[in-house]
C-alpha cells in the first residue's frame, strides 16, 4: 500500500484564497482524501465566512469546516509572553509572522486528533521559513504526525499551470489573480508583512501602495498624541486607565500607531533556510508596546537582571524566528523571563508623533529609582562620594598591571 493510499483524511490550514483552494482540490484528487479545513482568525482583518462558503463549494462537508476566532489566545499566550522578552530578530524584526505559526500548528494537530485525521497540510512554500515553523511545531506536539507540504511535492512548474488546474476544477479565480500579484502579504493582529516582486530589489524604496496599516509619517497629525499604558507583571492591561483584554488592547494600540505613522520597518533579514530576503513590516501597536515595556522595565528591573535579559534576548528571538517555540530551550528562557517580570508593574506615558513613540514618563509602586541616590543636591546621605575612590582603584588594578607590563616590554621601566 502506498503512502498516499494510507492517508484518508487531512486537516488543511485554509485561508480561502486561491493557493490554499488549489491545495484543497489537489489533496482531494491526488490523495483521494477527505479534507478538513481549519481557518484561524488571528486578527488579519478579513471576513472569514467567505472561506467557509468556498470550502463548502469545493466539497468539504459542514462538520469538516473549522473557522475559529483565536485573537485573544494569540495575544495572551504568544504575543505578550514574547514581548516580556523585548524580542527582536536581528535587532529589528518584531516577529509578527513567526509568533503566529506555532498557534496555527497547535490547532491543526488538535483538530487532527479530534477528527481522527491521518495527516495535516499547509500552504507554505519550499523557500521560506514558514514550512519550518509549521512542521517543527507540529512534530513537537505530535511526533508521529504526517505532514503534507504540496509546494514541495506537486509537479506544477508555473503560475500558469496552477491556474489551469484551478480552471479545470472550477475553482473561482479573481481577475487580479490571473497575473502575478505585485507582492505577497501575511497579516495578523500584531503586524502585516509584505515581500516579493516589487520589494525584491533592496536598493529600491518601498512603493507607497504597499503600506496598509500605517499612514505616511509625513502626513501624520502635526499635534502629538499622549497615551498612558498600565502594566501588570510585564503585560499591558489598560490604556488611559481603561482595562482591556489582550486582543482589545493590542487593537487599540494598532489604531494609535496607524494614525501616527508608527511601526514601519524596511528589512533585509537572514532566513533560517539560508537566503536573505527583503520585506516591509508594519507593526504599529507592537512598536508602541516595545517602547513602553522597556520604559517600565527601566525603573523596575535590577541592572544585573536587565542586562542578562538583553544578553539572552537575541537567542530567544532566534528560537521563535526559526520555529522552536515549543522547544525546551525556549520554555526554559521563558521561565527566566517571566520570573524577571514579577514586579514589572506600573504606568508609562508616551508621546506618539509622526512615526515615533517616545517615553515621557513612567512610575511604579516597585520602582528602584531612588531620588536620594541620584540627586545632585546637598544633604543626600545614601551615597558617600568618597567610596567611589576605592571602587575605581579596585576596578583599575588589572588595567594598571597591564599598563606596567606594556611599559616594561617597551623598555620604559
Amino acid at each position: 500500500m502506498s503512502a498516499k493510499s494510507k492517508i484518508k483524511r487531512v486537516v488543511l490550514a485554509y485561508s480561502g484564497g486561491l493557493d490554499t483552494s488549489i491545495i484543497l482540490k489537489w489533496l482531494q484528487t491526488e490523495y483521494g482524501a477527505e479534507v478538513v479545513t481549519f481557518t484561524a482568525d488571528l486578527g488579519q482583518g478579513e471576513e472569514l465566512e467567505p472561506a467557509r462558503r468556498k470550502a463548502e463549494m469545493l466539497g468539504v462537508s459542514h462538520e469538516n469546516i473549522f473557522v475559529e476566532d483565536l485573537r485573544e489566545e494569540f495575544v495572551r499566550d504568544y504575543v505578550f509572553p514574547m514581548f516580556r522578552a523585548n524580542a527582536q530578530y536581528e535587532g529589528q524584526y518584531l516577529l509578527g509572522t513567526s509568533i503566529a505559526r506555532p498557534l496555527i500548528a497547535k490547532r491543526l494537530v488538535e483538530i487532527a486528533r479530534e477528527v481522527g485525521a491521518d495527516a495535516i497540510a499547509h500552504g507554505a512554500t519550499g523557500k521560506g521559513n514558514d514550512q519550518v515553523r509549521f512542521e517543527l511545531s507540529a512534530y513537537a506536539l505530535e511526533p508521529d504526525i504526517k505532514i503534507i507540504a504540496p509546494w514541495r511535492l506537486w509537479s506544477f512548474a508555473s503560475r500558469t499551470a496552477l491556474l489551469a488546474f484551478a480552471e479545470q476544477h472550477q475553482i473561482p479565480i479573481a481577475k487580479d489573480k490571473r497575473g502575478e500579484a505585485p507582492f505577497s502579504i501575511d497579516a495578523n493582529l500584531l503586524h502585516v508583512s509584505s515581500e516579493g516582486k516589487v520589494l525584491e530589489d533592496p536598493g529600491e524604496e518601498t512603493p507607497h501602495y504597499v503600506y496598509s496599516r500605517t499612514v505616511d509619517p509625513e502626513s501624520a497629525p502635526d499635534r502629538p498624541t499622549v497615551i498612558e499604558i498600565a502594566f501588570q507583571k510585564g503585560d499591558p492591561v489598560a490604556i488611559n486607565g481603561k482595562a482591556m483584554t489582550p486582543a482589545t488592547l493590542l487593537t487599540a494600540l494598532n489604531a494609535y500607531g496607524r494614525d501616527n505613522g508608527i511601526g514601519r520597518l524596511d528589512l533585509v533579514e537572514n532566513r533560517f533556510v539560508g537566503m536573505k530576503s527583503r520585506g516591509m513590516y508594519e507593526t504599529p501597536g507592537g512598536t508602541i508596546l516595545l517602547t513602553a515595556h522597556r520604559a517600565i522595565e527601566s525603573i523596575t528591573l535590577d541592572r544585573g537582571a536587565a542586562h542578562l535579559k538583553d544578553e539572552l534576548m537575541p537567542k530567544y528571538a532566534e528560537l521563535i524566528y526559526n520555529g522552536f517555540w515549543f522547544s525546551p530551550e525556549r520554555e526554559l528562557l521563558q521561565g527566566l523571563i517571566d520570573k524577571s517580570q514579577e514586579l514589572v508593574t506600573g504606568r508609562v506615558r508616551l508621546k506618539l508623533y509622526k512615526g515615533g513613540a517616545y517615553t515621557i514618563g513612567r512610575d511604579s509602586p516597585h520602582s528602584l529609582y531612588d531620588q536620594d541616590l541620584v540627586t545632585f543636591e546637598e544633604g543626600a546621605v545614601a551615597y558617600d562620594h568618597n567610596d567611589a575612590a576605592g571602587f575605581i582603584k579596585l576596578n583599575a588594578l588589572r588595567l594598571r598591571t597591564l599598563a606596567k607590563r606594556k611599559k616594561k616590554a617597551a623598555g620604559n621601566p
